[in-house]
């Protein structure tokens, strides 16, 4: 079976490929912490005492986020710009998610606001790369 093969095997190595890996790895250990210890969150972000099953969504993050960083991390190993680019507008986009959540009060913003801010800079950092790396237009 060539399953295991295909699924490990990686295309060239870039910049941005390597960025968006160790971005990735970023993401699937955040993931993991959150869902081993969600407690976690209150620790690293100062956020408030869970009430009720915030805890449980906090988990719920938790896996979310390993999952998301799974699959930067598998995506990277392609090599292809294209999928380094993607994470970028989608980092992009989760201000325009999380921030309103925050403001009204549907989540603790010191859950909310780090996110907030990490992705889109993350993503300023992947196009950076990606733009100082890419070979000139013809």
């Amino acid at each position: 079976m060539r399953f295991l093969p295909t699924l490990l095997a990686r295309g060239p190595s870039t910049p941005l490929s390597r960025y968006t890996e160790w971005n990735g790895a970023l993401y699937l250990g955040m993931g993991l912490l959150l869902y081993a210890w969600p407690q976690a969150a209150q620790t690293l972000f100062f956020a408030p005492a869970f009430v009720g099953s915030e805890a449980g969504l906090v988990r719920m993050l938790g896996v979310v986020l390993a999952v998301v960083g799974w699959f930067y991390v598998m995506g990277a190993r392609t090599g292809a710009d294209s999928f380094g680019l993607a994470t970028v507008v989608d980092r992009l986009l989760v201000p325009a998610f999380l921030v309103p959540l925050a403001v009204t009060g549907a989540v603790a913003p010191q859950l909310a606001l780090p996110f907030a801010v990490l992705d889109p800079l993350l993503a300023v950092g992947a196009f950076l790369i990606w733009r100082r790396t890419s070979p000139a237009p013809r």
